[in-house]
């Protein structure tokens, strides 16, 4: 891992040796076509979300969230750059062809990160259950053979502690605060919950990639352990709800309805003026 360093923000250039997008594509490293579509799934979930959250911007309960969501978002679109320009060293493609030039079912997000914003409760409900895996992911992810991924997951991590941090505090908030705080936090986290289990699916990719990559299932106990022991603090229950179906194969493009709509803002620019640059 002594190739990149990690300093500062995800989003581009960092000082020193930090690894950028742009390392990552200038070193003509190809990634292997198993490893690429590992790192797909982790960049189309920091994609989704980031443009998730990039609608928060203007519309945040106060002014200071409006900030603490949109860098947020641009950690997570700096997760999305690291990892799809990874993927596509294997096709040959670039991060903006991935994120900008696939069509719905060839993405690879899990449904929870694809999830309506809907009240800002609801965001923070998505936001505890996200960040708290990704956090347990990177750690591991730390410890990869891969000198890219473990890089990558080395940096993606000091933010990811921020993301949770931040996820945390509000529920605290909003549990302990007044009875319509709790409430919309509760039904929140209650909209949410279906949608954990596919965060922890293996898939046979992953008895490929042993050693290289981490197995979902092995995140799950501590992910929940410590996200069960946080509702506690803050006086919330925990959802006993059924999980959503998962299709045959996880991670095999099934989607939800919500996908498209996301795609539809986030890609009509580049789709209407392709190759253009400013």
């Amino acid at each position: 891992m002594s190739a990149f360093a990690s300093h500062d923000s995800a989003t581009k250039q960092s000082a020193g040796v930090a690894i950028t997008a742009e390392e990552i594509a200038e070193t003509g490293g190809r990634a292997p076509e198993a490893v690429a579509q590992y790192a797909l799934r982790l960049g189309d979930d920091a994609l989704m979300l980031s443009q998730r959250l990039g609608w928060w911007i203007s519309r945040a309960p106060e002014l200071e969230e409006d900030i603490a969501l949109g860098n947020i978002a641009l950690d997570l679109i700096g997760h999305a750059r690291f990892l799809l320009t990874y993927a596509g060293s294997a096709w040959g493609k670039t991060e903006d062809e991935l994120a900008y030039f696939r069509n719905e079912e060839e993405f690879r997000s899990v449904r929870l990160v694809e999830q309506e914003n809907g009240d800002f409760g609801q965001t923070i409900a998505r936001q505890l259950l996200f960040s708290f895996y990704q956090y347990e992911l990177y750690s591991a992810l730390q410890s990869s053979t891969d000198q890219t991924l473990a890089a990558i997951a080395d940096k993606a991590l000091k933010e990811v502690e921020y993301h949770q941090d931040h996820a945390a505090q509000w529920i605290l908030r909003l549990g302990l605060g007044t009875e319509e705080s709790k409430r919309r936090i509760q039904d929140g986290l209650y909209y949410m919950w279906p949608y954990l289990d596919e965060l922890f699916a293996d898939e046979p990719l992953h008895d490929e990639l042993e050693g290289i990559v981490v197995r979902p299932s092995t995140l799950r106990e501590r992910t929940l352990e410590r996200v069960t022991a946080l509702l506690a603090e803050a006086e919330l229950e925990v959802p006993n709800v059924a999980q959503a179906r998962l299709s045959a194969a996880p991670r095999d493009g099934a989607y939800s309805e919500y996908r498209g709509y996301i795609l539809a803002e986030m890609q009509w620019l580049a789709r209407q003026h392709p190759g253009a640059t400013w």
